[in-house]
């Protein structure tokens, strides 16, 4: 949707946002051009695990433009901020007339595989149509903002686009699936279990380190893969048999695909040219201790991202027997005990906004 543009007010105009990671179910792992993905995916959003945003319109500066994150002008977060304020300029023209400094700070550690760049460019996303509104005083409902931040945000990151909506939400054509795009992710929890909205997400972080291959590579080993076309047609098996799963409340299914789907992709990496390694032995080590754990009739199974810290995915009505397990037998296996318990989560939210003569 193109935005008439208009001069506005943009005396010390400050927009927070937080918005949450997620965590894929059904893998997105290589994409078409125009950012768009090869396969469907879904993912669970989470509430506990976010980012927290505000973007401020610099009164007086004499350059235009995103100058600095947390106050620095060669911050590593700039050049993907800069690309989607670029692309979301085109629709909103008035951003191309602004100075703008960002401040952002995560509840997790960053580009470790637990969807850092989701949650940040969705925050991003969100403060710069809400400052765009505001200065083309342009009224726009909540589902419009969402929707237009779910589209703007998959420039920047595709799984950005996921985190725009609460509960679960599907982003890629998907048979059956009505208003499913490729462009955009849609909220899918209606079609959900209500125990499955209360899903629980232990984070165990094995490394805190930034892991050594950022995602936009990972995607560019999919080009020329020789498991390509399978994997696009097991995705989208998976997507089916996914959303049966939530609906209804088929927990042991939705560990069986999950999982298979965390070891297809990192199966994909490894067996693509260069080979691409992120597992790490204490992540192998979880791997098979959840396995024998549910074995021994805990409910509760594993996923991760492009990464190698893993999600263990449980019951709500379970938490007390799983949690106990994961404190005494994968604690031990993580960077300093460090398990964020997370859930299921209600989306992004509006923080704050300030606006007046400095």
């Amino acid at each position: 949707m193109k935005i008439p543009s208009s001069s506005g007010d943009t005396a010390n105009l400050c927009v927070t946002w937080q918005c949450p990671s997620n965590i894929a179910l059904v893998k997105y792992w290589g994409k078409k051009p125009g950012q768009l993905p090869a396969s469907p995916s879904l993912s669970m959003t989470l509430n506990h695990a976010v980012t927290q945003t505000s973007v401020t319109v610099l009164d007086g500066s004499a350059s235009q433009g995103l100058l600095s994150v947390n106050g620095d002008p060669g911050h590593p977060f700039l050049p993907k901020m800069q690309q989607l304020l670029l692309h979301m300029a085109e629709e909103l023209p008035v951003l191309n007339r602004v100075s703008l400094a960002v401040t952002t700070e995560n509840s997790f550690p960053h580009s470790t595989g637990i969807a850092s760049s989701a949650s940040g460019i969705g925050a991003f996303a969100l403060c710069l149509l809400s400052i765009g509104r505001q200065l083309m005083q342009q009224e726009i409902s909540s589902d419009e903002l969402l929707h237009l931040a779910s589209r703007a945000a998959r420039m920047g990151s595709g799984s950005a686009c996921r985190s725009l909506y609460g509960g679960y939400s599907a982003w890629g054509e998907t048979a059956g699936l009505q208003r499913s795009s490729d462009e955009y992710a849609i909220p899918v929890s209606a079609l959900v279990h209500p125990e499955m909205l209360k899903m629980r997400d232990a984070i165990l972080v094995i490394s805190s380190q930034p892991k050594s291959m950022p995602s936009t590579l990972g995607h560019k080993s999919m080009e020329g893969h020789p498991f390509y076309t399978g994997r696009i047609a097991q995705a989208n098996q998976n997507m089916e048999e996914m959303l049966k799963s939530l609906a209804g409340n088929d927990f042991e299914k939705l560990c069986i695909i999950a999982e298979g789907e965390a070891l297809t992709l990192h199966a994909l990496m490894m067996s693509a040219s260069p080979g691409i390694m992120l597992m790490l032995p204490s992540t192998v080590e979880v791997i098979h201790r959840v396995r024998y754990a549910r074995k021994s009739g805990l409910p509760l199974c594993f996923t991760l991202d492009a990464g190698a810290n893993v999600h263990v995915l449980y019951p709500d009505k379970s938490a007390g027997a799983v949690e106990a397990f994961i404190s005494d037998a994968l604690g031990p296996l993580c960077e300093g005990g460090r398990i964020i318990f997370d859930s299921c989560g209600g989306g992004p939210v509006r923080l704050t906004e300030s606006a007046g003569h400095g």
